[in-house]
Order: structure tokens, then C-alpha cells, then sequence
């Protein structure tokens, strides 16, 4: 069975380059590895901007528009919005109840965006309770992966927590110990006692590989046993971990390979600091911007030498020229054989032969943005089928199935 990833972006406009070489790169490539859901954040958007509100329609658009321009394809991949399924909503609710409010407190982000956003007022339940909305958005559709940076990591691990929380208190029926045995009696004796074994190795001393090889045997059992069903299968794979059954899926961060790409000043490209290069920019901005852009302060004229490491330039070298073309780099700053525009051309050359494609696939969606809701719309309707069946399931497990 194909793993399933599940990432999101706030919608903050049309996107840049540190966007693309950051995240949807990697999105990109994932769409044909895995079942993925990518959704448009718009809920989260409001956590931090509920008082502009006005822009958030049109932000979408030119998001999605980025999405698609960047390669991401509506039929390998499913994109969506989280305002238009309210089971986000619903299952965010159900999880607050049991959820403990030092968790939330606890997120660096939180920790941090309170301390940098000091112009807005954060005071606010929407806010603290981002993390465990962002919880929802993954858990609800069972995925297995989410790709994130290493400061997101944190956001992972309350996700699991959360899950194996919610497996503790509501995964175990007052038949459950009964069913338990009675699945395991259903075993071959080898399997059983090798099933056990696993299940002691993981619970008395964490070993993780035990989970994969105790789960070995419950996949044998749903093929080789007649009238094995799926709900003996979560019944024994929860048995494994303590938790009782898997109601919810505990994900795990998928750290991918990023090209760290900084702004047009050296720091972090972000449109709050102005730095920042457009996917769609066209051909005589991207030339003014990195035409401009500061170079190694020490190399005041022409014939100083310099030090690539100190150029903010050079960083876009490692990301968008040819190792031939670095060494010529490193050979001519170094010397003061060639000068700054020299040493930009090659970047503005390979910014704008990537930026082609791009405005090509977004031309149609810019002429018609109807297609971009239409494809939101369908993607909608393929993420609720998906999240109803895990509501369904919640419901059921809380007691609320009537």
C-alpha cells in the first residue's frame, strides 16, 4: 500500500524561490512516491492575521496557481482547502477536550512567534490552540509522513502525542481484553508466541524494530486467515504499542533534502523583510534584484579580491550553477579576475531558465482562475471522503455514534 503524506502552506500570496526550494520541490517529487494531500491553510492564516482577513480569497488563488505553475498535478496528488471540510473543525474540537493545555503551551513556535510578533495582538484561543488544529489537519487523514524542517519537528511530535493519547483513552471497548485473546487464538501457535515476543520487546524496552516485525505477523494473519478482518488487524497492531486500537495514525517526520536559499540580502528570504525573488517575477525584475544585490562588503572596487563565503551571491551559486561555474567563481573572486556583475550573470541566467516552465504551466490558471476553484473543488470532495471515514471512526470510538 502506497504511504500517505500530508503537508499544507498558509496562503500568503504568490509564493518565492525559497518557497519552491524549500518545500514544493520536495512536493513535487513526492507525488509520484506516495498518496499525498497538500491543502491550502486558510484557517491557520487567520491564527495570526483574523484582522486582514480581506486578502485571504485572492491569496489562495495565486498560491495555487504557484502549485500547479511548479509541477504539482491535481490528478497524481490531491489539493484542497481546510476551511471548506469542517471535519478538521470537528475533530480539533474532540481532541481539545482530552489534549493538556501544557502541551500547547510548551510549542517553541508559539514561544516564539509571541515574542516576534509583538505588533499583533496573539492573546488569543485560536492561536494557542494552532498546534493541536495543525494535529487535526494530519490526523484526519491517517497520514503516515509529513515533510517538514527541522524547526517544524516539534509540531510532529505533539501530532503523535496527541494520537497516541487518543488511542489510550478511547481505543480500548469494554470487551477488549477478550478480543484480544481471541484474535491471538486465531494465530498459529509459532506466530502467537513470536507475536508476543515483539509486543515485550517494544513495551519493556522501546525497541522500535520489534513494531515492524510484530506487525509482520498481523499482516500474514489478514492474508492467510479466512475471515480476518481489518478490525483484527488495528486490534493487534494496538495491542503491540499498549495503546489498544489504532484509531488514529501516529505520523512520523519526513525530513527532506532542502536547498536552503536566503533572500536577496543574505538573510531569510521572507516578503516581511522585502528580500525575496517571485516564482513568477518577470525577466527584468529578477535581472534588477540580483543585479543589486549586496556583494562581499570587503571588496569595495573592482580590483579588491573577495571571499565568496562572505557574498550572499554565493549562496546562490551552491544552489543554481554548475560546479565548473563555481570554481570559476571562487577562482575569479578571489583574484579580482572577474567583478560582481560577472559573477551574477551565470545566477540570473539559471533563475530565469527555471522560472520558464513555470510561467508557462501558470498562464492558463492566470487567464482562467475558475479552473484553479474547480480543482480545488474536486480536491475537496476527494479529502472529504477520506476525512469522513476517520470522523466516522472517532465518533464511534468517543461514544457519539448514535
Amino acid at each position: 500500500m502506497t504511504s500517505r503524506v500530508l503537508s499544507g502552506m498558509r496562503p500568503t500570496g504568490a509564493l518565492h524561490l525559497g518557497h519552491y526550494h524549500g518545500a514544493l520541490k520536495n512536493w513535487v517529487e513526492m507525488q509520484s512516491q506516495h498518496d499525498c494531500y497538500f491543502f491550502v491553510a486558510d484557517w491557520h492564516a487567520l491564527t495570526t492575521h483574523y484582522e486582514t482577513r480581506e486578502v485571504i480569497a485572492k491569496n489562495v488563488i495565486e498560491m495555487v496557481i504557484d502549485w500547479l505553475a511548479c509541477g504539482l498535478d491535481p490528478d497524481r496528488c490531491t489539493i484542497f482547502m481546510q476551511s471548506r471540510l469542517p471535519e478538521h473543525a470537528e475533530l480539533f474540537t474532540l481532541l481539545s477536550m482530552g489534549t493538556p493545555l501544557a502541551w500547547l503551551e510548551r510549542q517553541p513556535t508559539y514561544k516564539d512567534q509571541m515574542a516576534k510578533l509583538k505588533d499583533r495582538d496573539l492573546a488569543t484561543y485560536g492561536f494557542l490552540g494552532y498546534p493541536l488544529l495543525q494535529a487535526a489537519d494530519i490526523l484526519i487523514y491517517r497520514a503516515q509522513y509529513v515533510p517538514v524542517g527541522e524547526d517544524q519537528i516539534p509540531h510532529v511530535e505533539m501530532t503523535r502525542e496527541v494520537a497516541r493519547r487518543f488511542n489510550q483513552l478511547y481505543g480500548r471497548s469494554p470487551t477488549h481484553d477478550a478480543d484480544v485473546a481471541a484474535a491471538l487464538a486465531r494465530l498459529s501457535k509459532d506466530d502467537a508466541r513470536y507475536y508476543e515476543k515483539q509486543r515485550k520487546a517494544y513495551q519493556e524496552s522501546g525497541d522500535e524494530a520489534a513494531l515492524g516485525k510484530g506487525d509482520g505477523v498481523v499482516a500474514r494473519a489478514s492474508v492467510a486467515i479466512s475471515g480476518w478482518t481489518p478490525a483484527d488487524s488495528a486490534l493487534l497492531q494496538g495491542h503491540l504499542r499498549g495503546s489498544g486500537q489504532t484509531i488514529l495514525t501516529e505520523p512520523q517526520a519526513l525530513l527532506t533534502q532542502t536547498s536552503r536559499l536566503p533572500g536577496l540580502d543574505g538573510d531569510k528570504m521572507s516578503k516581511s523583510y522585502g528580500n525575496t525573488i517571485a516564482m513568477r517575477d518577470d525577466e527584468a525584475a529578477v535581472t534588477e534584484k540580483i543585479r543589486r544585490m549586496p556583494t562581499d562588503p570587503q571588496r569595495a572596487r573592482r580590483n579588491d579580491p573577495g571571499d565568496p563565503e562572505r557574498c550572499p551571491v554565493w549562496q546562490f551559486h551552491k544552489v543554481y550553477t554548475t560546479p565548473e561555474t563555481q570554481a570559476w567563481v571562487q577562482q575569479g573572486c578571489t583574484t579580482a579576475g572577474i567583478g560582481c556583475l560577472d559573477c551574477k550573470q551565470p545566477v540570473i541566467d539559471a533563475v530565469l531558465a527555471e522560472q520558464k516552465p513555470w510561467k508557462e504551466r501558470a498562464e492558463p490558471y492566470v487567464r482562467e482562475p475558475e479552473k484553479v476553484r474547480w480543482i480545488l473543488e474536486k480536491g475537496c470532495e476527494r479529502a472529504r471522503m477520506t476525512a469522513s471515514r476517520t470522523m466516522k471512526d472517532v465518533r464511534q470510538a468517543m461514544g457519539l455514534q448514535f
